[in-house]
């Protein structure tokens, strides 16, 4: 059990009779140490950091980011809706969203501020002659991911006004008459500080277009290492050579910008795992594969089907058994009908298996996946084979185990049918 990251074999022994599996379990002090490490990335002048709630959005988590002084990304109306009823005050939300539908003009007016991500988008706002001032999301021409579904930026992405849009997004707002305040750009997930120095220097030359712009918001994308051979953003690395930038900017044009930034994943996916049990194993013959089955799959995690996402698995017998088990080669599958509903593809490669060397699993083991606190529980192939959501568990900093959203009922799953 040392290698779990925070849950002993009692805290599974209690989840499973408790909250029964699969349930995904979250650590408060996790997630308040990431909040804090974030807070405190290198800035020349203001600092915001706003929690991309896409990435987990459940209350008690939003609650607890909103308690450590952080703002709020939101991606849809919806999101919006979600984090005032966990407690954030409007002013503290930013919506950034590819669908602006017509109600939105009622939370600008409550204070919500938005980042108009194209042309039309401004035209739409325009009209509605709100007399809010705006930010703009740019594309700014280059992007970074892990893989091309996690790249954001460059001229495969439809996220944001196109950078040789510039003057027409200008001119828009100047015939509306709309004062824009923040330039956003985010690129994707990446570690490297000479992209993130790249892209600040294109942002703020963005910025050095619109005078009345007095924040800059460089989107999130933090990559955070789930496996050993990964490597992680160091915040401090990536920051200090935009806090320079920005003083610099500030020396050239007198204009001391804000910082903005929009993790979700640094924040949230080192702090939960997916508590899961072993049902079933398939051995398909000497040049085929021992399969693990679980109870749980891509409708609780489906990161490694969608890309072929890597993800730390444990397999958990009862205690001293785990000694007396032999390491082997085994692949993990999920318990849909589905041949790809896959835990251990490839690396980047979600339709190629890829066996892990595990101790050999049997059935009622636990099976616990980490790191899947950011895009898993908001990001699932929900009630595919008519399975219910998972229950999601909140480990408290005193040790004690609190259900924070309840396990989906079959009458839940089905109510919204209707029969002609």
């Amino acid at each position: 059990m040392s290698d779990l990251k925070f849950l002993s074999y009692d805290d599974l022994v209690q989840i499973r009779m408790e909250f029964a599996t699969p349930s995904y379990v979250y650590d408060e002090k996790s997630l308040r140490a990431a909040a804090k490490q974030t807070l405190a990335f290198p800035h020349a002048f203001g600092f915001l950091p706003r929690y991309a709630m896409k990435a987990a959005p459940t209350a008690a988590i939003l609650r607890i980011f909103n308690s450590e002084g952080l703002g709020i990304d939101a991606s849809s109306v919806h999101e919006v809706e979600r984090a005032i009823r966990a407690g954030f005050g409007t002013e503290s939300i930013s919506l950034s969203t590819q669908e602006l539908p017509e109600d939105f003009r009622f939370w600008a007016k409550d204070g919500v501020k938005i980042n108009l991500c194209s042309l039309n988008q401004i035209h739409k706002i325009g009209s509605w002659k709100l007399g809010e001032p705006v930010g703009l999301r740019f594309n700014p021409g280059t992007g970074s991911g892990g893989t091309k579904r996690t790249n954001v930026g460059g001229p495969s992405s439809s996220f944001g006004i196109w950078k040789g849009d510039l003057q027409k997004a200008r001119d828009l707002c100047k015939d509306y008459g709309l004062t824009v305040e923040r330039i956003h750009t985010h690129i994707g997930s990446g570690s490297d500080p000479e992209v993130w120095k790249k892209v600040a220097v294109m942002s703020l030359n963005i910025v050095r277009e619109f005078p009345s712009v007095h924040t800059l918001n460089l989107g999130g994308g933090f990559k955070v290492a789930r496996m050993p051979d990964e490597t992680a953003t160091d915040l401090q690395e990536v920051g200090e050579p935009v806090k320079a930038l920005f003083k610099d900017f500030a020396e050239e044009t007198g204009r001391e910008l804000s910082l903005e930034i929009e993790p979700g994943t640094f924040l949230a996916a080192h702090a939960c795992s997916l508590v899961s049990t072993v049902q079933d194993i398939t051995v398909t013959g000497s040049e085929g594969y021992r399969f693990i089955k679980l109870d749980a799959g891509m409708t609780e995690i489906l990161r490694p089907s969608l890309y072929g996402a890597q993800h730390p698995i444990h397999i958990v017998p009862e205690p001293g058994q785990i000694d007396r088990r032999e390491i082997c080669p085994q692949v993990v599958v999920g318990h849909c009908c589905e041949s790809g509903d896959l835990l251990t593809p490839a690396p980047g490669d979600p339709e190629t298996l890829s066996p892990r060397l595990l101790p050999r699993g049997e059935v009622d083991d636990f099976c616990i996946i980490d790191s899947v606190g950011a895009y898993c529980s908001s990001m699932t192939a929900k009630n595919y084979n008519s399975f219910p959501e998972a229950a999601e568990v909140l480990k408290k900093e005193d040790g004690n185990l609190a259900l924070i959203r309840k396990r989906q009922t079959f009458d839940q799953l089905v109510e919204n049918e209707v029969v002609p």
